[in-house]
């Protein structure tokens, strides 16, 4: 049952982080949403901070065991394009399309924050394992941007009211292009 708690605060306080922001968010109304005093909140997370943490632990244990991976393959094409697409499954999952929006509308406020700072270092650890030391500067800087495609693609298409499988479909083509310049 706590486990089903922690998860329920974790739900309303990265909804409450998106839609009000992560600065402009109590403890208090945290746990006004979930119905609990703050003491009942303090059990299971002491800060805003902790809560955050735990929001973003799983996403940076994933990316760390992608970089685990890539690290573990020769740089090949194939390797680069089986990241790009490792990758784009992670984005799809539930949870990180909402602790991504949630950082998209934070980073001013968590620029400093030394849970965003593992996963941007994370994500630059991986974008550095797509090339070769000796590659040229633009080839290196298109495979690192081919993990930032996958990204820009969600809001930088948003007028166009695609369907969101369309959306990321259209989002890996242009990652794998990226990735093989």
């Amino acid at each position: 049952m706590p486990e089903d708690t922690r998860t329920r605060i974790q739900d309303i306080a990265l909804r409450l982080f998106t839609e009000q922001g992560y600065e402009a968010t109590s403890l208090r109304e945290i746990a006004e949403e979930l119905g609990v005093t703050k003491a009942a909140l303090y059990y299971h997370f002491k800060t805003k901070d902790d809560i955050l943490t735990s929001l973003v632990d799983v996403r940076v244990q994933e990316l760390e065991k992608l970089l685990t991976w890539v690290r573990s393959q020769p740089r090949t094409p194939r390797t680069r394009h089986e990241v790009v697409v490792r990758y784009a499954g992670l984005l799809q999952e539930r949870r990180y399309v909402q602790i991504t929006r949630f950082l998209e509308r934070n980073q001013t406020a968590l620029r400093d924050n030394p849970t965003f700072t593992r996963i941007r270092e994370a994500l630059l650890d991986i974008t550095v394992e797509l090339s070769d030391p000796d590659d040229p500067p633009a080839v290196k800087l298109s495979r690192a941007m081919s993990l930032f495609a996958l990204h820009a693609g969600k809001w930088l298409m948003q007028g166009e009211k695609l369907p969101e499988e369309e959306l990321s479909e259209a989002a890996v083509e242009v990652a794998l292009k990226l990735v093989e310049p």
